[in-house]
């Protein structure tokens, strides 16, 4: 599997970001951070940047919505920046979606490069260019697709995330796996997420991501493999963001929605039952989710009737075929995801 050309795999994260900005000629440069890229990750690359112009957000989904992105197009409004200018994306998963809308918008769009600083947004959200915000509660709803000039992947900023971080990243890396690859699955169900190389499991899930993107780049086909456990996942993570006041991070409901629609893969898609067990055991060990109360679950399966890969009101799932193969857009309803949910109820209780 091969890595595109846009991605730089760096052993020297401001060597390579210096050499790229010299070799542009950028009329302003801005760099997006939260509270806490600002703090652990721009002063590895601040000084090796010209002078520049620092954006201050708050960190997470919550704030992922057209209010934080009116203040982004004021500020660089305010600064001046015209089309020749960039932007550079310093954060995670938040930070990468918005952030590269907000360039792709301004003035019709002005170029932008991605640093991510957390596993999710390296092995994933990062790349393929699909940008976006939240709105009304729905998760990327507002958004388009354009590819970044480049992105800068260094490992190194990983010191940087507590451990809880780096567990949610995970799951999209397991996914990855578990769509395109049995010999990796299997490898990775085996490690300690506290010894994992990840100079060698990042540019892996890359190579996988990238082999999908690049043969269906606007998601008309191929590309929605992808979204497997993300149907089901986005809806827990929406609902218990909006409504419960908990705050789930993306992977970890990622991780319950892939147990979800691993049952449903044995009912729709014929997954061997092995293989259900294999990947439900798997992720429990690994994430430890909590039960979905009953009054809840209703809730849930409405959310995903808004889901953006539906059809003319009908539910479309990625689901496996067995571990390494999955396809798309398989009709499910309501009701089969009240029942994966209770499915995924009944192996947290009987853990």
């Amino acid at each position: 599997m091969e890595t595109p050309e846009n991605i730089i795999v760096c052993e020297d994260i401001s060597a390579d970001l210096k050499l790229f900005v010299q070799s542009n000629n950028y009329s302003k440069i801005a760099v997006l951070v939260d509270e806490n890229t600002n703090q652990y990750c721009y002063p590895l690359i601040s000084k090796d940047l010209p002078e520049h112009h620092l954006i201050k957000i708050q960190s997470g989904e919550e704030h992922k919505n057209i209010e934080t992105c009116s203040d982004i197009w004021e500020e660089i409004t305010h600064h001046s920046f015209d089309r020749n200018a960039l932007f550079i994306n310093l954060g995670g998963g938040v930070i990468g979606d918005m952030g590269g809308f907000c360039a792709s918008t301004y003035k019709r769009g002005i170029d932008f490069i991605n640093l991510p600083t957390t596993l999710l947004a390296q092995v994933d959200a990062s790349i393929g260019g699909k940008l976006g915000i939240d709105f009304l509660g729905f998760k990327n709803h507002i958004g388009l697709f354009r590819q970044p000039e480049k992105i800068f992947v260094y490992s190194g900023f990983l010191k940087t995330l507590p451990q809880r971080e780096l567990r949610s990243g995970f799951a999209e890396v397991i996914k990855h796996c578990l769509i395109a690859d049995k010999v990796m699955f299997d490898e990775i169900k085996l490690l300690d997420l506290d010894k994992v190389n990840w100079d060698n499991i990042i540019p892996h899930s890359i190579a996988i991501k990238h082999s999908v993107v690049r043969d269906d780049p606007e998601e008309r086909g191929l590309r929605k493999i992808l979204n497997f456990g993300h149907t089901i996942g986005h809806a827990i993570e929406s609902y218990f963001l909006n409504q419960k006041g908990n705050k789930l991070l993306h992977g970890e409901a990622v991780a319950s929605g892939m147990i979800c629609e691993s049952w449903l893969s044995v009912k729709k898609t014929g997954l061997p039952e092995k293989d259900l067990n294999m990947i439900s055991n798997f992720l429990k060990r690994v994430y430890n989710p909590e039960l979905i109360q009953e009054a809840d679950i209703d809730s849930i399966a409405a959310l995903a009737v808004q889901d953006k890969k539906n059809d003319k009101g009908i539910i479309k799932c990625a689901l496996l075929q067995q571990t390494g193969l999955c396809t798309y857009d398989q009709a499910i309803t309501g009701d089969d995801i009240r029942e994966a949910i209770q499915y995924y109820n009944d192996q947290i209780i009987n853990n």
